[in-house]
């Protein structure tokens, strides 16, 4: 079975395609949508990571007749910002017009924004979680969706150089390393969309053949 993803995002392909070898008994494909690029990015405007995961799933299908088709949205939520980034995680520090250097990458721009905004909360105040919501649609019709998380905390400073978005700043107190910290197939075992994926799966048992939306 091929499950099309609505993403060209060579981590994201990874991130599920590592997810869906793990679970048993099924032989599972995670390949990109078809002529993505040529199909226009919809609006994500809705005000929940499960909102704008539903709503790209539905778009998607309906630009892909007869495919199961997966879309997911996710971000970091920071509790002692209530919750923020959260679904504006991609364009924090764009939609709040912070830009230290004219010439920063969009992800620097975004760490650096969170430092900002977190730089009255103490070190014990700095809870914080990835999370994921992956949803799957086909024919415009949603069959199911599932959420997966990984718990953590916002550094200081950034660590690492590895990863992408938040990774650096991302501490995970099991490991006492941040997400940029990690190894390629370490930083896997931790991986929010991974866990969406597998529990989708595992949960719903999808199947291309799927008519009917899962309760």
């Amino acid at each position: 079975m091929t499950l099309f993803v609505a993403t060209s995002n060579p981590g994201k392909l990874r991130d599920f395609a590592a997810a869906a070898a793990e679970v048993a008994g099924l032989n599972i494909h995670i390949e990109p949508l078809p002529g993505l690029a040529n199909i226009p990015a919809p609006p994500e405007n809705e005000p929940t990571f499960h909102g704008n995961a539903c709503s790209k799933a539905i778009y998607y299908s309906l630009r892909a007749p007869g495919m199961l088709v997966l879309a997911d949205d996710s971000g970091l939520e920071v509790d002692a910002l209530g919750r923020a980034p959260g679904v504006r995680s991609a364009r924090y520090a764009e939609d709040a017009g912070f830009a230290p250097a004219a010439d920063m990458p969009i992800d620097e721009r975004n760490n650096a924004y969170l430092l900002d905004a977190l730089k009255d909360a103490p070190e014990t105040d700095r809870s914080a979680r990835y999370r994921c919501v992956l949803a799957a649609a086909k024919d415009g019709r949603i069959l199911a969706t599932a959420d997966g998380t990984v718990e953590g905390q916002v550094l200081a400073k950034p660590r690492g150089n590895s990863g992408f978005g938040y990774d650096p700043l991302f501490f995970l107190p099991g490991m006492g390393k941040t997400m940029a910290e990690l190894d390629a197939s370490t930083k896997l075992a931790f991986s929010h969309r991974g866990r969406a994926l597998k529990k989708l799966l595992e949960e719903h048992g999808l199947t291309v053949d799927q008519e009917s939306p899962i309760t």
